[in-house]
């Protein structure tokens, strides 16, 4: 084994196994595929064994397990550094990779992604969409390097608190608790119940907990849009966050449930390394409570 082993190659890594194959890193890092495979291939010279399983997606091997956690500090660090660099030039520049959850990329990320473009013209913010669960691992895997989390426990200085989003009846207009200003959970036990497994199942179960109402899901859906497409189809009812009103079709509404349950959404960065630059600028430059503005359609108890 030489020890010849140089940045290019580390982001090549991080690159393929993010992305999943050669092609798509080569388009992520703006390079030549015969580029990315002969990075790959020359750090897997220097450790004198494979990193990567190559097949549709390739995959990290035992060996590439525990070099990526290395190679994804050493990138994100290098960006800090030229960020750092240039930031006299004119702002914070780079590139952040931003996870949310679907109802924050559907009702919060569009009017931030504008305040941000405009305000730091230089930075550039790529969303990555994902289960409530899993954000939180993202982030501190260097996948990513911002995220809105759900509930999360103690957070690093600089996070920002975006509020709390709280649990609606998801139902038809023509549903006959439609138009009732709440809808206790025991209220819903005749109608057939469509679970959403992207995040939210444990909210909507401690709602019936403390109901002390038996939860029977007649359904179980992971994709939402389909949930509320089912909803609106007729098949059921739902509960679901106060920010999926951007995602309902006129016909269905939101009301909210007794007893009242709600999520606690937060931007923050990473516990266990150094924020870019460009991750502190765009939070520095928020006001908390934004999801507050984004569900004002919504009403609440």
């Amino acid at each position: 084994m030489t020890p010849d082993v140089n940045l290019a190659q580390l982001r090549a890594l991080v690159a393929v196994a993010d992305t999943g194959g050669f092609s798509a890193a080569a388009d992520e890092l703006g390079i030549s595929q015969s580029a990315v495979s002969h990075a790959v291939a020359a750090l897997e010279r220097s450790l004198g064994a494979p990193v990567l399983w190559r097949g549709s997606p390739c995959r990290p091997t035992p060996l590439g397990e525990q070099v990526l956690p290395h190679a994804r500090t050493a990138v994100a660090s290098a960006a800090a550094v030229r960020a750092i660099a240039t930031r006299h030039s004119g702002g914070p520049t780079g590139t952040v990779r931003l996870a949310a959850p679907t109802t924050v990329c559907q009702a919060l990320l569009p009017g931030l992604l504008k305040d941000w473009r405009a305000a730091y013209p230089q930075v550039t913010v790529r969303v990555f969409e994902g289960e409530d669960d899993e954000l939180a691992a993202w982030l501190e895997a260097g996948t990513v390097d911002a995220a809105v989390l759900v509930d999360a426990g103690p957070l690093p200085p600089g996070a920002v608190s975006l509020g709390a989003d709280s649990m609606h009846a998801l139902l038809r207009r023509d549903h006959p608790l439609a138009g009732q200003p709440t809808v206790h959970v025991a209220e819903l036990e005749d109608d057939d119940f469509l679970l959403s497994e992207g995040g939210c199942e444990r909210h909507i179960r401690e709602a019936y907990r403390r109901a002390g109402t038996r939860f029977t899901p007649r359904h179980r859906i992971r994709d939402l849009n389909s949930l509320i497409g089912m909803v609106h189809a007729g098949v059921g009812v739902s509960v679901m966050p106060a920010l999926a009103l951007t995602m309902l079709p006129a016909d269905c509404v939101l009301v909210p449930i007794r007893p009242a349950v709600h999520r606690t959404l937060s931007l923050t960065g990473p516990t266990g390394r150094p924020w870019s630059p460009a991750v502190g600028s765009l939070l520095a430059g928020m006001a908390p409570g934004v999801v507050a503005g984004a569900a004002a359609g919504v009403p609440s108890r």
